[in-house]
């Protein structure tokens, strides 16, 4: 399944505006990404410099014009990135749609994470894109706060494993409880 994304996504919820990245951005988003929390607990690259941030911008861009991939920047006003909310969904029937989400550590304990997560699930049931799943490290007990808070809850699917960045991690399914 691929999605044809709007041209411009703007979404706003929970006091935040979810919009999609631009140029200007890049150069903000080592600040954002490069730290041992994304680096421990998310697939972005680490060290996360400015070869990265444009890297990963790129493929946003391209996984969004490919109708499968959506990366959203956190903001409180439609201005300066706060962290990032994703939403993938599998080529045709491979499965269900997966959200993420990573906060910059400056702007942690505003509850970012959550609220962004609400406002994308919403939008993603709004496409019907369900059922939403999350993929969360055994490990990150914060990000499964932040799943409970935001109406996700363990599915009764095994754990996955796999090795990223040369580490063995155990992954755990969430779901949304409305999806």
């Amino acid at each position: 399944m691929t999605t044809p994304w709007p041209e411009k996504v703007w979404l706003t919820g929970e006091d935040l505006v979810l919009r999609d990245w631009i140029e200007d951005d890049i150069a903000l988003m080592p600040g954002l990404f490069d730290n041992a929390a994304v680096a421990r607990f998310t697939p972005l690259p680490s060290p996360f410099h400015a070869a990265e941030a444009q890297a990963h911008y790129d493929k946003g861009v391209v996984r969004r014009a490919q109708g499968v991939g959506l990366r959203l920047a956190i903001t409180d006003d439609g201005g300066e990135p706060l962290g990032e909310a994703v939403l993938f969904v599998p080529e045709e029937g491979a499965g269900p749609a997966e959200l993420g989400y990573a906060v910059g550590p400056a702007h942690r304990g505003r509850d970012l994470a959550a609220r962004s997560l609400r406002v994308l699930t919403a939008y993603a049931l709004e496409l019907g894109l369900g059922p939403l799943r999350l993929q969360i490290d055994a490990q990150n007990a914060a990000s499964e706060a932040v799943a409970r808070r935001a109406g996700y809850v363990p599915a009764d699917l095994p754990p996955t494993t796999k090795v990223e960045k040369g580490l063995e991690i155990t992954l755990l399914t969430w779901e949304h409880a409305g999806s």
